[in-house]
C-alpha cells in the first residue's frame, strides 16, 4: 500500500520503563504513527466521511501512552499499533516508533527507540 497518513513526533509524559524510578518520576516520550490505507476514496470525493481523522488517531496513541503503564516501550507500541488497527478499519497496516530520549544509560545519545509494522489479517 503506497498511501500513508504520518503522525510525527508526538510528544507525552507517561510512567513507562522497567526501573521504579521511572513509574515515580515519568518522562517523556516521543512517538511516530503511520498507518497505510487507501486514501483514494477520500481524494476522490473530497468528503470527511471518507477520510481517517488525524484527531481520532491522535487520541488513539493519547489514551494508550498515558492511560497506561507499560514495563517495556515494545510492550506500548504494540498496544498502539492493535488500538489502530481494532478502531480504524480502513488501516490495513501501522507503523509505530517509540523513543525515550531519557532511557537509563550511562552514555551520550540523542535517544533510544524500537519501531514496530502490524498488518491486518484477514
Amino acid at each position: 500500500m503506497a498511501d500513508r497518513i504520518h503522525l510525527r513526533n508526538m510528544a507525552f509524559f507517561a510512567h513507562h520503563g522497567v526501573h521504579e524510578e521511572e513509574a515515580k518520576l515519568g518522562q517523556r516520550f516521543y512517538l511516530d504513527a503511520t498507518c497505510e490505507l487507501d486514501l483514494g476514496p477520500a481524494g476522490r470525493s473530497d468528503h470527511y466521511g471518507d477520510a481517517v481523522c488525524y484527531e481520532k488517531l491522535y487520541r488513539t496513541v493519547a489514551e494508550v501512552v498515558t492511560e497506561r503503564r507499560f514495563k517495556l516501550i515494545e510492550a506500548l507500541a504494540e498496544e498502539i499499533a492493535a488500538q489502530i488497527l481494532s478502531r480504524f478499519a480502513p488501516v490495513m497496516a501501522v507503523i509505530v516508533e517509540v523513543r525515550k530520549p531519557n532511557a537509563p544509560i550511562v552514555g551520550l545519545m540523542d535517544h533510544a527507540a524500537i519501531e514496530i509494522r502490524r498488518e491486518r489479517h484477514g
